[in-house]
C-alpha cells in the first residue's frame, strides 16, 4: 500500500477516518455519508471491495478463484477477526479504493474499543491509515483529527506526522505544516517530500509573514535522541526498502541527467569558441553517461575533424550512423572524413546519401563539387602515371 502501513505483516494499506469514529458511516470530502453496506448475504464477506465470497474465503461455485490468504495475515497484537479487517482495510487501499478501505479501517477501530484491545501503536496504526484515506479524499480536516489521535496514542510516529503536515498544507496552515515537517526531519532526515515541502512552505511564509515569520510558528518539539535512535534501528520492511530504492534510483538518475546537460552544453560552448581538445573530452565524458545518444558522436566527430585526426571522426560518424541511419550530420561529416584521408569516392557517395535525403542541404552540394573535381584529379594521376603495356 505504499507507504501507508507501518507494520510488514499483512501489510499493504493505509487509511482514513470515518466522520464519527464508531458511527459506521464514512466521509465523502467532509460532505454526507454513505452508510455501510448492511444487505449482503449471511456468511459472505467482500474481496478486493467487489463481489462476494464466503466467509471461509473461498470462492462462489462457478466464480473465479480469489486470493484472500492476505486476509489471515498477523496484524501485530490484533485479534485474527480485526487484523482480518485491517488486511482488508491495506488491500483495498493498495487498489485505490479508499472508501472502502476507510469503512474497514473504521470498524477495526471500533472493534479495539468494544474489546478493550490495549495496544497502542496497532491503533495507532489503524488511525494513521484511515488518515490516509481521508487525505487521498480530501478531506483534511478529518485526517488532521486521526493523524493527532495517533500521535497521542505513538508520540512522535513518523507517518501521522507526515500525512498531518500534509493535510495542514492543502488547508493552507502553513506554520503548522511546517513545524509538523521539521518534526519529522528530525526523526528521519531521509524524507525527501519533507525537505521538499520545508523549502516551498518557507518561500510562502516569507512572503505571508515577511523577515519575521520564524517568530510567529508554534514551538516546534525537540524530539528525544532515543526516539531518533529507535527510529534508525527499526527494521525496514521489504516494501519500506524497495520504495527507497526506486527514490535512490530516481534521484541518481535526476543528478546523471543534470551531469550530461552540463557536460554537452559546456561541449558546444567550447566548440563555439575553437576549444576542440577541451571540446571533446566533455563530449566524451557525456558518452560514459549516454553512449547511445548519437549527436554526441556527430558533435565530437567535428572536434576531430578539426584536428585532423580523420580515422576518429570517421569512427565517430560510423557509431552515430548504427544509432540513426538517416543522420545527415553523421553522413556529411564522414564525407569530410573521407575526403581527409583522399578517399573522394567514399566521400562523394556520402555527400551523395546526404542530398538524397535533403537535396536542400547547400554545404553538401558545394562539397560533392569540390570532392567531384579531387577524384577525378586523382583519377587523372593515377591514369598518368600508370606504366603503359
Amino acid at each position: 500500500m505504499g507507504n501507508t502501513q507501518e507494520k510488514p505483516p499483512g501489510s499493504g494499506g493505509g487509511g482514513g477516518r470515518s466522520a464519527t469514529a464508531g458511527s459506521g458511516t464514512r466521509g465523502r470530502g467532509g460532505g454526507g455519508v454513505d452508510k455501510l453496506q448492511t444487505d449482503r448475504a449471511p456468511g459472505k464477506g467482500v474481496a478486493n471491495g467487489r463481489g462476494n465470497i464466503p466467509a471461509g474465503g473461498q470462492e462462489e461455485q462457478g466464480s473465479p478463484a480469489v486470493d484472500t490468504s492476505y486476509l489471515d495475515a498477523p496484524a501485530g497484537a490484533l485479534p485474527p477477526h480485526l487484523a482480518r479487517l485491517k488486511n482488508e482495510g491495506n488491500h483495498l487501499f493498495k487498489h485505490g479504493q479508499f472508501g472502502d478501505a476507510l469503512e474497514k479501517y473504521t470498524q477495526a477501530i471500533d472493534g479495539c474499543a468494544e474489546a478493550g484491545i490495549d495496544s497502542p501503536e496497532d491503533v495507532c496504526i489503524l488511525y494513521s491509515n484511515r488518515a490516509a484515506c481521508y487525505l487521498k479524499d480530501g478531506n483534511s480536516s478529518d485526517c488532521i483529527q486521526d493523524c493527532t489521535k495517533a500521535l497521542e496514542l505513538q508520540p512522535y510516529s513518523l507517518k501521522p506526522l507526515l500525512r498531518r503536515a500534509m493535510a495542514y498544507e492543502s488547508l493552507e496552515r502553513y506554520r503548522k505544516a511546517y513545524v509538523d515537517y521539521k518534526t519529522v526531519l528530525q526523526i528521519d532526515t531521509g524524507v525527501q517530500a519533507a525537505h521538499d515541502s520545508v523549502h516551498r512552505i518557507t518561500k510562502m511564509l516569507i512572503e505571508q509573514d515577511g523577515p519575521g515569520w520564524r517568530d510567529k510558528l508554534p514551538e516546534i518539539p525537540v524530539v528525544p535522541l532515543s526516539v531518533q535512535q529507535e527510529h534508525r534501528d527499526k527494521p525496514v520492511s521489504a516494501e519500506v526498502a524497495q520504495a527507497r530504492a526506486a527514490r535512490a534510483e530516481q534521484e541518481e538518475a535526476r543528478k546523471r541527467e543534470a551531469r550530461f546537460t552540463l557536460l554537452k552544453r559546456e561541449g558546444n560552448d567550447l566548440v563555439k569558441k575553437g576549444n576542440f581538445q577541451e571540446a571533446l573530452q566533455k563530449y566524451s565524458e557525456c558518452l560514459t553517461l549516454k553512449p547511445d545518444e548519437c549527436a554526441l558522436y556527430t558533435n565530437r566527430a567535428i572536434c576531430f575533424l578539426k584536428m585532423n585526426r580523420f580515422d576518429e571522426a570517421k569512427q565517430d560518424c560510423d557509431s552515430a550512423l548504427q544509432l540513426e541511419p538517416g543522420s545527415k550530420k553523421a553522413f556529411y561529416r564522414r564525407a569530410l572524413a573521407h575526403k581527409g584521408l583522399q578517399d573522394y569516392l567514399s566521400a562523394s557517395s556520402d555527400l551523395q546519401e546526404v542530398l538524397q535525403l535533403d537535396p536542400n542541404v547547400q554545404e553538401a552540394e558545394q562539397e560533392l563539387e569540390v570532392v567531384t573535381g579531387l577524384l577525378r584529379k586523382s583519377l587523372m594521376d593515377s591514369t598518368a602515371h600508370t606504366p603503359r603495356v
